[in-house]
């Protein structure tokens, strides 16, 4: 599932790129790496340094409409989002920050244009 997951974020990505002359806010996006198998010691260090589980993978910085940005939680195939994915979607959107469990490129396409479009 990571890797078709992946795989849905780095075509996202790629669209983003092609698009930026037309949605100039695009350039800003960027994708947050919490998730991947790491071992013991690789993991710990991350988690010092300010990692933190269930932050969603992609984020739009960009004020538009009455949100503060756009974050959205890639997911693929019948996988859910965590009990800790889920705290920090509800978190974010308390704060003013559209959210979205997104399960394809597509989608999250069809996300980020609407809420570049407000």
């Amino acid at each position: 599932m990571v890797q078709r997951e992946e795989m849905e974020q780095v075509t996202l990505f790629s669209w983003a790129t092609w698009q930026e002359q037309l949605y100039p806010d695009l350039k800003w996006m960027y994708h947050v790496p919490n998730g991947g198998k790491r071992n013991k010691a690789t993991a710990a260090r991350l988690k010092a340094a300010g990692v933190k589980a269930g932050v969603p993978d992609v984020v739009l910085p960009t004020p538009k409409g009455i949100y503060h940005g756009l974050y959205i939680e890639m997911k693929s195939g019948d996988n859910k989002p965590t009990a800790k994915q889920k705290e920090w979607l509800e978190y974010l959107k308390s704060a003013g920050y559209k959210t979205a469990v997104c399960y394809s490129y597509e989608e999250a396409i069809d996300v980020i244009l609407a809420y570049l479009k407000q």
